[in-house]
């Protein structure tokens, strides 16, 4: 979910010593490596530069890239493999980037800290030869590989759900994240052109909250206090949604629809109050973005011809789907997704 944390861009310099790698988080994909030479073609060096790792989102990311990591190596087609965490500094972002290009990877994927602050450094390394992939949080260049979804999309799915679900009319919350942030706005903008085809639809009030359950919690009780007689809730975030779904509960107020993501609080709750009527329209930014990301660069470093933007479908996560995906022994704040075939992989990166 793009919602795990909030990205600000930040006006940087170039910092390229191979030192700073020593501060920047290093975590090794495993321990092992190889010149890439034994073989038909030569075994990558791939790095990931992530400006977070911490949040659940990018553990699930980490662990997906991994294992397929582990298959390419399997096939000699990856020799080494490093993790990067910026620990949310964009500056040290760069600086990883900038580290990889002195260290000759091959390959280098990137969950930006910025839309434009590293672009400099990620067309460095295009100059220099090296296939560089971006997914999730993108950048603006259009040099790199970006693999990502359409997040107007995901606004105009779930506001054509929420408007056919209550029949054309009625009072909705917008239940939005922070004001300002670019993922949030572009998915607001979507949904208010589907809304626009349900003219007897009102916005009662529109909320803005961090992706978090405490203060979405906090926001939508005030909210929901003064617009008690609300026939549903676009939400956009799944802490957000949970958020909503738990003061309808604690209240023991009406179900009401609910729109949602696939944070795995908001998937038990729905399952819970299934029973009581309760329904919603799910989707998901997938963590395996990342495998698709990792697969395009592996490609196009060995001389394949790769789409520079790969847009991957959003999933949907509907009343009679749900079961595949909420996970009763994993933690809330996970993110379960079903993993999106090779042969799929495949024909989005035009193989």
């Amino acid at each position: 979910m793009i919602g795990r944390f909030t990205r600000a861009a930040v006006a940087v310099t170039a910092l390229g010593a191979l030192a700073a790698t020593a501060a920047c988080g290093v975590d090794s994909g495993d321990d092992s490596s190889g010149d890439g030479d034994g073989g038909k073609s030569k075994a990558l060096k791939v790095g990931w530069s992530t400006i977070y790792l911490t949040p659940s989102w990018m553990q699930q990311t980490d662990k997906m890239i991994k294992d397929d990591v582990a298959k390419l190596k399997g096939e000699g087609k990856i020799a080494d493999y490093q993790v990067f965490n910026a620990n949310g500094d964009t500056s040290q972002q760069i600086a990883q980037i900038r580290a990889m290009i002195q260290q000759k990877y091959d390959v280098i994927l990137v969950d930006a800290g910025s839309s434009t602050a590293l672009n400099p450094a990620m067309e460095q390394a295009v100059n220099a030869g090296i296939t560089v992939a971006n997914f999730d949080s993108l950048v603006t260049s259009e040099k790199v590989v970006r693999v990502g979804t359409d997040q107007k999309e995901w606004g105009r799915m779930m506001g054509q759900w929420l408007g056919e679900k209550l029949g054309g009319k009625g009072k909705i919350i917008a239940f939005n994240g922070p004001a300002g942030v670019a993922v949030s706005e572009e998915r607001w903008q979507g949904a208010q052109e589907a809304l626009k085809k349900f003219p007897d639809i009102k916005v009662a009030a529109n909320v803005h909250s961090e992706y978090n359950l405490a203060p979405a919690a906090q926001a939508f009780a005030s909210a929901y206090s003064a617009n008690p007689d609300i026939d549903g809730v676009f939400s956009q975030g799944g802490a957000l949604s949970a958020a909503a779904l738990q003061t309808l509960v604690k209240q023991k107020k009406k179900m009401v629809p609910i729109t949602g993501e696939n944070y795995n609080g908001f998937l038990k709750l729905w399952k819970e109050q299934k029973a009581n009527g309760f329904s919603s329209l799910s989707t998901a930014q997938p963590n395996y973005l990342g495998v698709i990301a990792l697969r395009a660069a592996v490609a196009k470093a060995g001389g394949a011809t790769v789409p520079n933007q790969i847009m991957v479908p959003l999933p949907k996560i509907t009343d009679d789907t749900l079961d595949q995906y909420v996970k009763a022994d994993q933690p809330d704040d996970s993110y379960p997704i079903q993993p999106m075939p090779q042969p799929e992989i495949d024909k989005l990166i035009g193989k």
